[in-house]
């Protein structure tokens, strides 16, 4: 086993993306529960700790504290936002509520660089996020860097190879953060840089396996580049005891059926099954505007269609999904996080427990990137792997307002011309997702001597790495004029096309 960076979460959202900054740098880290006792994390042979940031005060009554013995064990701790007023709090600091909170962009000017900031400016940008800060230093700190309105956003006792910092390096807000992470994992720690792709599978194929061991696997499959992964990295684990399910719920993409069942047939020796549900879909839908009952609705019944598919092949006891973290981040709290519902994900939040199934998510603490990384060292065929994200409720949550089956023809067809000229002009694989999106608005056209009243479709094309930011793509100007014409001209019932040039935040990537 390599050597582990444990990462103690403290209910922030970015746990994950700490965690990711690690194997980035190419080392082996492990989330744990913030109260996870030293001996388990000695047992485990970690080498170094990193404290999370978290949305409470360390004097609050619920406030989550780790084990005090962390800061005995003897090995190196870096604590981000919270985590650096935690080590303030039981070393023997003061935590003090700021007059002035510090949220977004700031400036980091560093003092000391030490061997957290080691070969890097000492003026950097920085992303803040917090309300509270230290106030004095514990005995054996030396402050490191100051920003606008703290004095210790940076603190070190190095002779204990403590560490802190008030800002977050894991956001890419933050210049040269990925920097100070791998200057404390392996200038800090001495952490060894041999955690590759090939090991984040033969340890995950050991993890299904010693879950699952001679049950049955059922795994719903959209064809998109999650669900692909999910379903290989099981079919390397377990074999015959997958069966996967494709559900035409009647949301999907101009000719998408086809397109995955012949897709499978020849990359996949998989057990695929098409069930059709898309009249049962279409019904539970009818008159339904609001995205929030029509993400639940259509959750809902695709649980359902799983529970006959499961009495067709026999039963199964795991449910398998292609889940990933930016899913779980916006559909869930964490470790106690009281941030705010985003969106319901209708592959997050468990099952109905007259299923008696378990999940078996083999993806959930990985970002899209990381698991195109992972389906290419699958095997998968690039059409897979660089496939655009395609949302699991598919066009029930880019029909805005109502869904009826003529508004369905008319989003299908726009959004068919839209993928044509990405593909064409060679733009599909060099932006994150674009698609068209049906507004409940008509608007004023005119088709030669033809006055009509027809609706919108908006333009969504973004460039993102991870989901958790995205920006509008900014395509040729003869490109767009193009895909708008397309439609505008071939698409019955469409007078107009807008483009969404929203960044994500404050929009998200989908409309709903």
């Amino acid at each position: 086993m390599a050597q582990t960076i444990a990462v103690l979460d403290f209910g922030s959202q970015l746990t994950q993306v700490i965690a990711r900054r690690i194997r980035e740098s190419q080392i082996y880290s492990k989330i744990y529960h913030y109260s996870t006792p030293v001996s388990k994390l000695r047992e485990e042979g970690v080498v170094g700790i990193i404290l999370s940031g978290g949305p409470q005060s360390v004097y609050a009554k619920t406030a989550p504290h780790p084990d005090p013995e962390i800061f005995k064990l003897g090995v190196p701790v870096l604590g981000i936002c919270y985590g650096v007023q935690l080590m303030g709090y039981f070393l023997g600091g003061t935590v003090a509520h700021s007059k002035e909170r510090e949220y977004g962009h700031g400036h980091l000017t560093i003092k000391k660089p030490g061997k957290l900031f080691a070969g890097l400016p000492r003026k950097l940008r920085i992303w803040n996020s917090h309300g509270d800060k230290l106030t004095k230093l514990p005995p054996g700190f030396v402050a490191t860097a100051v920003s606008e309105n703290s004095p210790y956003s940076g603190i070190e006792d190095a002779k204990r190879g403590f560490y802190g910092i008030q800002f977050h390096p894991e956001v890419f807000h933050t210049e040269r953060g990925v920097d100070m992470i791998r200057n404390f994992l392996v200038g800090v720690c001495r952490a060894k840089q041999d955690w590759t792709t090939k090991d984040f599978i033969a340890h995950a194929v050991e993890a299904i396996r010693s879950q699952v061991g001679k049950s049955r696997v059922l795994l719903g499959l959209s064809g998109g580049v999650d669900s692909s992964v999910a379903a290989a990295l099981l079919h390397r684990a377990i074999g015959k005891q997958l069966t996967c399910v494709f559900v035409d719920n009647g949301l999907l993409r101009k000719g998408e059926r086809e397109y995955v069942e012949g897709l499978y047939k020849r990359n996949f020796k998989i057990d695929l099954r098409i069930v059709d549900a898309s009249r049962l879909f279409l019904k539970r839908l009818k008159g339904i505007t609001e995205h929030e009952p029509k993400r639940k609705i259509i959750g809902k019944t695709f649980v359902e269609v799983f529970e006959k598919s499961l009495r067709s092949i026999g039963g199964a006891d795991f449910l398998g999904q292609g889940t990933l973290y930016p899913d779980v981040i916006e559909s869930v709290s964490i470790a106690g996080n009281p941030a705010s519902l985003i969106k319901t994900h209708h592959n997050v939040g468990g099952l109905p427990e007259r299923m008696k199934l378990k999940l078996i998510e083999p993806l959930r603490e990985l970002f899209k990137d990381e698991v195109r990384k992972v389906g290419s060292a699958l095997g998968l065929p690039r059409e897979v792997v660089w496939r655009q994200p395609f949302p699991g409720p598919g066009l029930g949550v880019r029909v805005m307002g109502d869904i009826t089956e003529a508004k369905l023809e008319i989003l299908r067809n726009a959004d068919a011309v839209l993928q044509d000229e990405m593909m064409a002009s060679g733009y599909y694989w060099k932006v994150w997702q674009s698609f068209a999106v049906f507004l409940p608005v008509k608007t004023v056209g005119v088709f030669g001597d033809e006055r009509t009243y027809d609706y919108v479709i908006a333009l969504r094309i973004v460039e993102s790495i991870d989901a958790m930011t995205a920006d509008w793509a900014k395509l040729p100007h003869d490109v767009l004029q193009k895909i708008s014409s397309r439609i505008t001209n071939e698409v019955r019932g469409v007078s107009r096309v807008v483009l969404d040039i929203s960044s994500k935040p404050p929009a998200t990537i989908e409309w709903e």
